[in-house]
């Protein structure tokens, strides 16, 4: 059984690469149905094309790769549905198809896997294991409460405040940006009672959920279980005067449940893919994900910390695809900081994403969240926010007080869609650089808090900033070193010197001049030494020529 809403909460899984051959243990030599990810040679003879992409994709997944230059490849073609008829005419049921892994999930006894395992284009099964666990009831966890409380449309945060201004997201939503014609995708265990309460009373009558599924029970109904999911989507997008406004509470949201409380198997992970697939279909701009995966029911297919390279697991490979495709997925970072596991759990350490750990309203380190890097190297988590003691709805009416990852990870999603919506034109990966470049700590990430805390303002004057620098002309000057510290001043060379006398001023993210000076010399030394650590700008003109220059000072 899970325990949510306390830094305990987060779960424990995953799955190895996928292999030829199925070694039968003895737990599968018998006529129990299982579930298993059959994994398929090819896309043969597909009838779909890369050329026709609204035959398999929305109009507005196909916008979003188009603004962002990302191409179609034979990954986004649907599973061969030759390949799927030939699959149930051996008996074994096909529940869902993945595209990025070119595989399908089926549900079958010994007899038929072994038909299914037979087949030409058959190339083996995931982990060679089932993925689901026996212990498993299939049935839905939580009963539907009454609801009480009360929303208004006063823009007064409430005890909310603290959890929304560390990230300066109130000041993005005073310039007008809200989540308005952005859709985020929620994957989660459930949101139970989510129809009925006050706090989501406008996120339904502006009918901004925009489509459910439940990948566990195989409908569209996530409203009957599933209390953490409900707390997760009201930092986002809850509105309920002087008690809790979420940080994108105008967004339009797709909410699916992939999470099976009643155990913990492999297959959640599968789920995980599934969702994320049909969320790119959709045309998703911005993913949340508060579940983590590293022990199981069944120990024999527990994760270990190597494991953790964001290539390996089910879900980081589904993150990693997600990315590729032009989503920013915000992912928790895990509550294991103070349990014998300590590290991140996936998919929270899959590439060119956002991982989230949490601090107190305080800023500090929360002890629970868990660290990095990942365990090939990389900076895990990338940023933080606040995750102890945050405001959260419960299904029975009203707010509490919650702990954990599960929470810092989508109210920092909802500052990301604000932040994308404030930049309509900038990639994933500017949203993601632009957001860690804002961190508090950027200039010495660690393996507590990532790049540290974000900002919208530092993000949104690092945005403006650099996208006007890469308009103006940038040849001629070059600083070095850059970075540079505190043990020396860095030097400007005018590479085509001419005697010409040029004018320079010192920039900090807020638009503020720190420094103005002259540059009259072939190589020019910049007195920088005693500012602070961060990102500036040096913009150098003259009569003829304007160029700026980002500089970075490091932390010693």
């Amino acid at each position: 059984m899970k325990t949510f809403f306390i830094n305990t909460f987060f779960k424990k899984n995953f799955t190895p690469v996928c292999v030829l051959t199925l070694l039968f243990s003895a737990n599968l030599l018998n006529a129990q149905n299982r579930k298993y990810l059959v994994l398929l040679k090819d896309k043969n003879n597909s009838t779909y094309s890369v050329s026709k992409p609204a035959e398999f994709l929305s109009a507005r997944a196909i916008e979003r790769r188009k603004k962002q230059n990302i191409s179609l490849t034979e990954r986004d073609l649907p599973v061969n549905q030759t390949y799927l008829k030939s699959i149930s005419a051996t008996g074994a049921t096909v529940r869902y198809t993945s595209k990025w892994m070119n595989a399908v999930l089926i549900e079958a006894d010994t007899a038929k896997l072994r038909k299914v395992l037979n087949l030409s284009f058959v190339k083996g099964i995931e982990g060679n294991t089932a993925l689901d666990s026996p212990f498993s009831t299939g049935g839905r966890i939580g009963q539907k409460t009454s609801t009480k409380g009360k929303i208004d449309v006063l823009p007064d945060y409430g005890n909310s405040l603290s959890q929304v201004a560390m990230i300066s997201a109130n000041e993005m939503h005073r310039r007008g940006f809200h989540g308005e014609g952005m859709l985020i995708a929620v994957l989660d265990e459930g949101f139970l009672n989510a129809t009925t309460l006050p706090c989501f009373k406008s996120l339904f009558d502006e009918k901004r959920v925009v489509d459910t599924y439940d990948f566990v029970g195989k409908d569209k109904n996530v409203y009957d279980t599933g209390s953490h999911g409900t707390a997760v989507l009201s930092t986002m997008a809850a509105y309920v005067e002087k008690e809790l406004i979420g940080t994108a509470y105008k967004a339009s949201f797709a909410l699916f449940r992939t999470e099976d409380s009643s155990s913990e198997s492999l297959v959640e992970e599968a789920n995980w893919l599934f969702a994320t697939e049909y969320a790119d279909s959709l045309g998703v701009d911005v993913l949340n994900s508060s579940l983590g995966y590293n022990e199981f029911d069944e120990a024999q297919t527990n994760h270990v910390y190597a494991d953790m390279n964001g290539k390996k697991t089910i879900a980081a490979r589904a993150a990693s695809w997600a990315a590729k495709a032009g989503i920013v997925c915000v992912i928790s970072a895990g509550n294991e900081g103070n349990k014998s596991w300590k590290y991140i759990t996936t998919p929270a350490d899959a590439d060119s994403i956002i991982t989230v750990g949490a601090v107190d309203r305080n800023q500090a380190y929360a002890s629970f969240s868990s660290l990095g890097p990942s365990a090939d190297g990389r900076i895990k988590p990338d940023l933080s926010d606040m995750g102890q003691s945050a405001v959260v709805a419960i299904p029975s009416g009203g707010t509490s007080t919650a702990n954990g990852t599960s929470f810092s990870s989508p109210i920092l999603c909802g500052m990301v869609a604000g932040f994308w919506q404030s930049n309509p034109t900038l990639t994933a990966m500017q949203v993601i650089d632009f957001l860690r470049k804002s961190g508090s700590q950027f200039t010495k990430p660690d393996a507590f808090l990532g790049y540290g805390i974000p900002s919208f303002e530092r993000a949104e004057v690092l945005a403006k900033n650099i996208l006007a620098a890469e308009k103006e002309i940038q040849t001629g000057f070059k600083i070095f070193p850059n970075p540079f510290s505190s043990l020396q001043n860095p030097s400007l060379e005018n590479e085509q010197y001419d005697g010409r006398t040029f004018y320079a001023s010192l920039i900090d993210i807020y638009g503020k001049i720190l420094w103005n000076g002259e540059i009259k010399n072939e190589v020019e030394s910049l007195p920088f030494q005693s500012f602070s650590p961060g990102i500036y700008f040096l913009k150098i003109y003259n009569e003829k020529q304007n160029s700026t220059l980002k500089i970075i000072k490091n932390t010693e």
